[in-house]
């Protein structure tokens, strides 16, 4: 355990070198790729969610690629396509991956995607792999979809249905950071040294064992039981909620907690982890109804809520 969360420790400073604060983005980051799960940035324009996602492929040793949603975006040019090709003397199709085939795939500003485009990715977020026609293509071991979204400039973009969200095992709320920890981002950025290189610390062998790694960890039964009572309360709790959560959040917050205990170097899962978890498993799977958005309430002001009961 101790090897694990040092390892996972020296990811944090490498990255450090690069972003500056945004510790409990960085750490829930960490906690999708643990779970070998997805995870959904919202964030303003400019606050750095490119650059970390970029730099944690580096410092990982993984394969990246960016996608840059826009409404002309097409599916094939996710998955790639067959292309008819002249191979001696004869004409063949073949097969042009597209950005999808990597490790870390950043999706900028999904909801900018026609809705048939967003689909594209359900596929290979679910099941790892591509279909085309006929064809299956497996996608590389560790995947995952790294998606940006900006909740402002709302005009022509398409907002992912709930199917899609619910793929996300976690929606991350970046925000901005402190006046000491922008005049640092001043200094590293306009200053004449440059951002020193990271250095690689894990590669896809290390992260596939430490996945399997979280999977062990125990929980205990009395919280699992919590687990299933917090999600339970997010389809009964009719004054705020209209819809609450599947049974794939029961199981998001159990292994998002599990990878938590592990970072932080203890082989239990804790009260705390599922409470620290339950706003970014629960926050994006949840439907408030018009009493509650008519006071001004929010996703995680009715997990609070329900945490506060369970």
């Amino acid at each position: 355990m101790k090897e694990v969360s040092d390892k996972l420790e020296e990811v944090r400073k490498e990255l450090q070198k690069v972003v500056i604060g945004q510790d409990e983005v960085v750490k829930q980051i960490i906690v999708a790729i643990l779970c070998d799960a997805n995870a959904l940035l919202e964030s303003y324009p400019g606050l750095g969610k490119t650059t970390m996602i970029k730099t944690m492929a580096d410092i990982l040793d993984m394969k990246f690629s960016r996608v840059q949603s826009t409404p002309d975006l097409m599916p094939t040019d996710i998955t790639g396509t067959f292309v008819l090709e002249e191979n001696d003397g004869k004409r063949v199709f073949n097969f042009h991956k597209g950005p999808i085939f990597a490790n870390i795939v950043l999706v900028d500003e999904i909801n900018r995607a026609t809705p048939k485009t967003q689909s594209a990715l359900l596929e290979a977020m679910q099941e790892k792999q591509v279909t085309l026609g006929r064809n299956t293509f497996p996608l590389d071991t560790p995947f995952f979809v790294l998606a940006t979204q900006n909740p402002i400039e709302q005009e022509g973009t398409y907002p992912l249905p709930e199917a899609q969200t619910d793929r996300f095992l976690l929606k991350i709320l970046v925000g901005y950071p402190t006046m000491d920890e922008e005049d640092q981002i001043v200094d590293r950025f306009t200053g004449k040294d440059p951002t020193a290189p990271v250095r690689k610390v894990l590669d896809a062998e290390t992260v596939r064992k430490f996945q399997q790694y979280t999977k062990e960890v125990p929980i205990a039964n009395d919280l699992k039981k919590r687990v299933l009572k917090i999600v339970s309360l997010t389809r009964t709790e009719k004054a705020t909620i209209q819809y609450g959560a599947s049974p794939r959040a029961s199981l998001g917050l159990v292994m998002a907690s599990k990878a938590l205990a592990l970072m932080e170097g203890r082989n239990f899962v804790s009260k705390k982890d599922i409470d620290t978890m339950a706003y970014p498993v629960l926050r994006h799977r949840i439907i408030l109804n018009f009493e509650a958005e008519r006071k001004g309430m929010t996703t995680d002001d009715a997990v609070k809520a329900i945490l506060d009961k369970a």
